[in-house]
């Protein structure tokens, strides 16, 4: 592993993108599918005949892991990135929904009592309190899943759903450990870039929302 052949850099870079492309697309997707699921989940705003089955259905979507989404959607719509795309979405899709359901059950109620009480639509609700209250946690759930995501698409290659994985799967069956371990190298910059890049996005948000409050408390 340690004879690295710096001329495969060039194919790493790429389906690197390719493979950060797979991750963006399905984690965005797989979030706007996720929230509006995550508001008929909650117990606070549904009765249990919306929230039940709802529940249910995320449940068993995140019974199967992405790389058993990733072999299905390969069977269904052929090799390529876009069976890698469908099974991040899916995934996405219950593990952000569940984690922002949570969330919103966890919202004190007293606001949420103050306003209902004027007379408002279960959607200005759901938009002037449900929302920014948990707006934080949805952001942090959206950079932790688009991070995830990241390194999860790096494997799905191995099942034939595109991306840097397909590479790294082809050398280590050849026993070619030097030309895997410049893909592996490349995942690894990758993942540290976007972790700092998230942590300063949250830092950033943070920052302005707690000024914000200040200004609202003046």
């Amino acid at each position: 592993m340690t004879h690295i052949e710096t001329e495969l850099f060039g194919v790493a870079f790429w389906s690197m993108l390719e493979t950060i492309q797979m991750a963006f697309i399905g984690t965005i997707v797989g979030v706007a599918i996720a929230f509006p699921l995550s508001i008929l989940s909650a117990r606070n705003l549904n009765s249990k005949y919306v929230y039940g089955p709802v529940r249910a259905i995320l449940a068993a979507i995140r019974t199967f892991p992405s790389i058993l989404w990733a072999m299905l959607f390969v069977i269904m719509v052929g090799l390529g990135t876009f069976a890698g795309v469908l099974a991040i979405i899916m995934y996405t899709v219950g593990f952000v929904a569940k984690l922002q359901y949570e969330v919103i059950e966890t919202i004190d109620s007293d606001p949420m009592d103050a306003v209902s009480s004027i007379g408002v639509s279960k959607w200005q609700l759901i938009r002037y309190v449900v929302f920014p209250e948990s707006a934080s946690h949805f952001l942090s759930q959206m950079l932790y899943m688009f991070d995830y995501n990241v390194r999860q698409s790096s494997i799905l290659g191995i099942v034939g759903a595109g991306g840097i994985g397909f590479y790294i799967i082809k050398h280590i069956e050849f026993f070619e450990y030097g030309k895997a371990t410049v893909f592996m190298i490349v995942v690894l910059i990758t993942v540290l870039i976007i972790d700092w890049g998230s942590v300063k996005i949250r830092d950033k948000y943070i920052i302005k929302s707690q000024h914000g409050m200040e200004v609202t408390a003046k």
